[in-house]
């Protein structure tokens, strides 16, 4: 029995080159026997009249599997949505670094045939929800897979505010702000600003201060379950909260920010063989096994 029967596809549209492997994608699913959906800016792309199409995904849809074609950008914008959905999500990567996408569109077909038999792992990959508090009421929120950014905005000036973890005063910091990630996050903006990388499997939060005016200020790894608030300084004229370098918030002066682990995880599928390890040698450049007679040194 097949573990996946209806499968949605989703393309990042503006890259001219998903396009091909997107077709070979649709004939490869349509062949195997397996019922496909189209995204509507995606169906635009295969010309395909047949297939139904969709313009957001729902439970109505019965989806047991989402497939994008793009890179870790297209990844994390459908993997919002998939995962208040439970639906599983697999990416076939047609971006730069892709640490999210595993499947090469050079090997796709054969990649394919044994994810889609049952030969793949899954993993859990936790969000952060995100509230925005004015004088004690909430007046928006959000929700990231990588990471939430505090910073200035347009501004060019330092920005001031407090950290709370737990109810807990941590520290006042003026800043360039602050980047609050999870594990899939800390390969991303938080390692560019001198962050550690997690483990997915990791239940942990890393808070990675950027250019923070003091010598003594570093990343800080707390608990997955902890609750963290950033109450802004009252000159913070132009600060914003941003989810994913997609999706802003845009506070006042005094505003709280607070950031807490989300219940419902995003379910990402891999192929079996699929090491995290192997992903940031290849992706991040790290060095490969040295000669056979320096292994055991």
């Amino acid at each position: 029995m097949k573990p996946f029967k209806h499968i949605a596809l989703i393309a990042n549209v503006e890259l001219p080159e998903v396009t091909e492997p997107l077709k070979r994608l649709c004939r490869f699913l349509e062949k195997e026997g397996y019922s496909v959906a189209l995204e509507s800016k995606t169906a635009l792309l295969v010309a395909n009249n047949t297939l139904p199409v969709f313009d957001y995904l729902d439970e109505e849809l019965k989806l047991d599997l989402v497939v994008v074609v793009g890179g870790d950008g297209s990844m994390l914008s459908v993997g919002r949505s998939v995962a208040e959905l439970n639906i599983p999500l697999l990416g076939v990567n047609r971006g730069r670094l892709g640490f999210l996408t595993d499947i090469q569109p050079d090997d796709m077909e054969n990649q394919l045939i044994r994810v889609l038999a049952g030969d793949y792992i899954v993993s859990n990959r936790f969000l952060l929800e995100i509230s925005l508090s004015r004088k004690g009421e909430k007046i928006n929120s959000g929700e990231a897979i990588n990471d939430v950014v505090v910073h200035p905005g347009s501004s060019l000036r330092m920005m001031e505010f407090e950290l709370y973890i737990d109810e807990q005063f941590v520290y006042s910091q003026r800043s360039d702000g602050l980047i609050v990630s999870t594990p899939t996050g800390s390969t991303a903006y938080a390692l560019s600003g001198g962050g550690p990388i997690l483990h997915p499997n990791l239940d942990a939060i890393v808070l990675v201060p950027m250019n923070p005016h003091t010598l003594s200020s570093r990343p800080v790894v707390v608990g997955g379950d902890s609750s963290i608030e950033i109450k802004l300084g009252l000159r913070n004229e132009h600060s914003m909260v941003t989810c994913d370098g997609q999706n802003d918030l845009i506070p006042q002066p005094g505003d709280v920010i607070c950031i807490e682990k989300k219940m419902q995880p995003l379910r990402l599928i891999h192929q079996a063989d699929n090491s995290f390890y192997a992903t940031c040698r290849t992706k991040l450049g790290w060095g490969s096994r040295l000669g056979s007679s320096n292994r055991n040194r």
